[in-house]
């Protein structure tokens, strides 16, 4: 079954929570897609994931690079998957769509975004009426994720 999990960004931009988050995700092995509301976040999100520590970096590709099926991490706006991700991130407010064959999804939600949270509610309820495992994380003072909806 496929694991939806909601990141509440409240503490932290998502420029310094994915890299993080991706990190893990290829950690386990897992092929990764992240989908994100336009053009211009891809190419900035790719310049990112290349640049966002001085020890290390998480090799991708997007669209304009070619080779999609042998990227790790494949940077998007739109709903392709040529890699074969196990892990869907959707930023931007970018849709989820077809979730067949992944492993989890992860929705970043703009902390400061009224529409973003409405957005947020309305995949929530559509997850949990599918029956989906469904989980809401939230950074403690510490700035350890907690998920708060076992909380």
């Amino acid at each position: 079954m496929t694991e939806v999990r909601f990141y509440h960004l409240e503490r932290q931009p998502l420029d310094r929570v994915l890299p993080q988050l991706l990190e893990r995700s290829r950690e386990r092995g897992w092929r990764v897609v992240v989908r994100a509301g336009s053009p211009e976040r891809v190419e900035a999100l790719s310049s990112h994931l290349w640049t966002y520590s001085e020890e290390s970096f998480l090799a991708h590709g997007a669209r304009q690079d070619g080779f999609g099926e042998s990227q790790p991490i494949w940077l998007t706006d739109g709903d392709d998957r040529p890699n074969g991700a196990h892990v869907l991130f959707l930023v931007d407010g970018a849709p989820a769509g077809d979730l067949a064959g992944l492993v989890r999804v992860v929705f970043m939600i703009d902390g400061a975004g009224q529409a973003a949270l409405a957005q947020a509610r309305a995949e929530w309820k559509s997850a949990r009426a599918a029956g989906l495992d469904v989980s809401y994380w939230q950074q403690d003072e510490t700035g350890r994720w907690v998920d708060r909806a076992k909380a």
